[in-house]
């Protein structure tokens, strides 16, 4: 018999030989008596300050005939593997997926392993090529609208990061995270508590997993841009490219990023795809030396061999002019660089990214402030696209302030809460380089309170926090969809049968494994309908 562990801790000195015998210790057994022990997760446990610890789930199963006399509150049976669907009937036309992101790749996987072959449609390039469009943007400013941080196989995750960690619980996350690690991703994803592939590792996982779609009968075309979508009688028809050509299908999967603007556009404009207007949240990336952040968190310990670069969360609910608003660090990156996102000449946007190793010299994280439709509504922006116009208005005015070629806008922290330009922010892993400046000419006043009263606050928590060493770049915006193609319990859209949105563009997923798991769903439930 076979059992799931939990909360077996090991201090930092103590050897991994040792789990097996406090696993026996727990279910009341002696360790002659398992047969084997496996580690499924361990995570880092750093809130005793100078004292961090590793807490393991182990999966252990017992010699022949042995069995605990009782098994304790955090030991279960482990649970038996997910039972493997067969193939369903061939669809009269095959399903077309717009975008080669997350969602999109993983809702093709999702049809291949239930026999359905589909075609898959990306603007950018395929992953390895983009990867020179991504080197050119920061090295000297020169934007590829086409083939970017954000557009291309991969979608906006794979040159930003490459986490796996993700807040939904969901039986298919698992899914997603074996299947990275099926295409080439290091093992230790597997277990990690907070798993990350690393933004040089990523590409090529993304690239085998193509390569297995292709494999299987699906057909991927790249530097292909749907313009539109073709309707007959209430139900999608197919879609109509760029270069004026149209192909046809009677199901299309819409997986396109949470910055194809000019589609959400379309929608509104036109206004069979029901399109509403959604919150998400804006502010700055804040970057420190790696050092300063090890030192906060790990204590005395900063520089035990055995830890990993230091990350943080921070999230503060304030009321600022009666409303109360959420204020909180997203994608921190330990070890990483800033980079510019842009997707659009004279737009400002930056995010973060770390290479599988984590060992750049600055640690950075998106600090940023949730905004609501009442928020764009108060800049004068209404209707559908009122997120996407506030978006676009505040990346507008970073560039201004950059002073062009997507130099970022940015200050030290201290300077910025105290509403002055004194000390040049220094050093700085972002290219093509930094703009001293005032960033409280940014976001509207009730915003930069907000954000002000957090920063304050997080210095409380991590005590350095607040440091001339520190410093806010402009500006982090695109942190989720500003737009929802609105979709009913059969995950196709409300006004237009056949029309599956998908991911985190359509506003139903934030994040690499949270979009791939939409796009299995997505998958499942054509599946369902072909059965």
């Amino acid at each position: 018999m076979a059992y799931r562990v939990n909360n077996i801790g090991l201090w930092l000195d103590e050897p991994e030989e040792l789990l097996g015998q406090r696993a026996a210790e727990k279910l009341g057994v002696t360790r002659s008596d398992l047969a084997s022990v496996r580690v499924v997760r361990s995570v880092l446990d750093a809130r005793k300050k100078g004292s961090p610890r590793y807490i393991y789930t182990l999966e252990v199963e017992l010699a022949r005939g042995k069995k605990p006399a009782k098994l304790p509150p955090d030991v279960g049976e482990t649970p038996p593997p997910p039972e493997a669907l067969g193939p369903v009937k061939a669809p009269d036309q095959w399903p077309i997926i717009i975008g080669t992101g997350p969602a999109g790749l993983f809702a093709a996987l999702g049809l291949l392993e239930r026999g359905v072959r589909s075609i898959l449609l990306e603007r950018g390039r395929e992953v390895v090529s983009r990867r020179k469009d991504v080197a050119k943007l920061m090295r000297d400013g020169t934007l590829d609208p086409e083939s970017n941080m954000n557009f291309g196989e991969g979608g906006a995750g794979a040159y930003t990061d490459g986490k796996l960690s993700t807040r939904i619980n969901h039986p298919m996350v698992r899914k997603v995270i074996e299947a990275f690690a099926r295409y080439g991703a290091p093992d230790h994803i597997l277990i990690e508590g907070k798993p990350h592939i690393g933004s040089d590792l990523l590409p090529g996982a993304v690239a085998k997993l193509r390569e297995e779609l292709i494999a299987g009968g699906c057909e991927v075309h790249f530097s292909t841009r749907v313009d539109d979508l073709l309707y007959k009688d209430g139900h999608i028809a197919g879609v109509k490219l760029s270069d004026g050509r149209t192909l046809e299908s009677n199901r299309v999967i819409l997986a396109p990023g949470n910055s194809a603007r000019e589609l959400y556009e379309r929608f509104a404009a036109d206004g069979r795809v029901i399109v509403e207007a959604k919150p998400f949240a804006l502010g700055f990336r804040a970057e420190h030396p790696q050092t300063l952040i090890n030192s906060i968190q790990y204590g005395n310990a900063a520089k035990n061999p055995r830890l990993p670069p230091a990350d943080y969360k921070l999230a503060e609910n304030l009321e600022v002019d009666g409303e109360v608003r959420g204020v909180f660090s997203f994608c921190m990156c330990p070890g990483g660089i800033v980079v510019p996102t842009p997707t659009q000449d004279g737009l400002q946007c930056t995010n973060g990214m770390s290479n599988s190793r984590r060992n750049a010299r600055y640690a950075n994280s998106g600090i940023v402030v949730s905004v609501s439709v009442a928020d764009f509504e108060r800049e004068g922006f209404r209707g559908p696209l009122a997120g996407l116009e506030f978006q676009r208005h505040w990346e507008s005015k970073a560039y201004e302030l950059g002073g062009g070629r997507f130099y970022a806008p940015a200050q030290t922290i201290p300077d910025y809460l105290a509403g002055r330009v004194k000390k040049d922010p220094g050093g700085t892993s972002y290219r093509p380089g930094l703009a001293h400046t005032d960033l409280n000419q940014l976001f509207p006043e009730r915003l930069t309170e907000s954000l002000k009263q957090a920063l304050r606050t997080f210095e409380r928590k991590m005590r350095g926090f607040i440091s001339e060493e520190g410093k806010l770049i402009g500006i982090e915006s695109r942190t989720s969809s500003p737009v929802r193609i609105t979709r009913g319990e059969d995950l196709q859209s409300v006004s237009m049968k056949g029309l599956y949105p998908a991911g985190e563009g359509c506003g139903y997923a934030g994040g690499i494994v949270s979009s791939a798991v939409d796009g299995l769903r997505v998958a499942e439930q054509i599946a369902t309908e072909l059965s």
